[in-house]
């Protein structure tokens, strides 16, 4: 089985303003839960940027306790990390973009979202919940669909669930689907925002084909 995930966070408190919890800790251990309900240990997941949050090391301690065979296509959290090549310890994959097929469907992954209305679907995150001028634009484009966890009741979701978590987020009900929460912003030193710290991709040897092996 085949699944998209984005923008988890894991350890970032800053996304307790938007969030229903009181704590990382409480946020971290839902969406570990949420993700291992979901996916087995022969399933592939496409982690679509911002696993964890910009800067520092490879959060392993994340990575280790989540099933799947995993592939990262970077978000701007993704692109500081100073041992980056660790990644792939627990990734098969690091990119910026991707496309592949899932069943009938040509799916292209980046965590930027992209005007698209060709056959398949445009795969992003970045957005999380937010309702702002993005949000009136994507009404109106089906095909770009947001596999954030915000947007999907924080777990990975296959393309069918994404294709119908979409319609709901984006359709006349989305407030009573996915509430926006005001909580307020929860900060410590080192989780701040600030502008992105940008490192070229990693690079590994492997077999010819596999997304690891290219540089875009």
């Amino acid at each position: 089985m085949i699944y998209y995930t984005a923008d988890l966070h894991l350890g970032y408190a800053p996304m307790l303003a938007h969030r229903p919890f009181e704590s990382v800790q409480a946020m971290d251990e839902t969406l570990i839960r949420n993700w291992n309900e979901t996916v087995g240990p022969d399933d592939t997941v496409y982690i679509v940027g911002d696993f964890s949050y910009n800067g520092g090391v490879v959060p392993a301690q994340y990575f280790r306790r989540l099933q799947g065979r995993k592939h990262l296509i970077r978000g701007n959290h993704d692109t500081g990390l100073e041992n980056a090549q660790a990644l792939f310890e627990y990734c098969e994959s690091v990119v910026d973009y991707w496309e592949l097929d899932d069943g009938e469907e040509h799916i292209i992954l980046c965590h930027y979202p992209m005007i698209y209305e060709k056959r398949g679907y445009m795969i992003h995150g970045h957005l999380h919940a937010h309702r702002g001028r993005a949000y009136t634009m994507l009404q109106q484009l089906p095909k770009v669909l947001n596999c954030g966890v915000d947007v999907n009741f924080l777990r990975p979701v296959t393309l069918a669930q994404l294709v119908e978590n979409n319609a709901l987020f984006y359709g006349p009900d989305s407030l009573r689907h996915f509430p926006e929460y005001t909580g307020k912003s929860v900060c410590r030193d080192g989780l701040l925002p600030r502008r992105p710290d940008f490192r070229p991709l990693p690079q590994r040897g492997s077999a010819a084909g596999h997304p690891g092996d290219f540089i875009l």
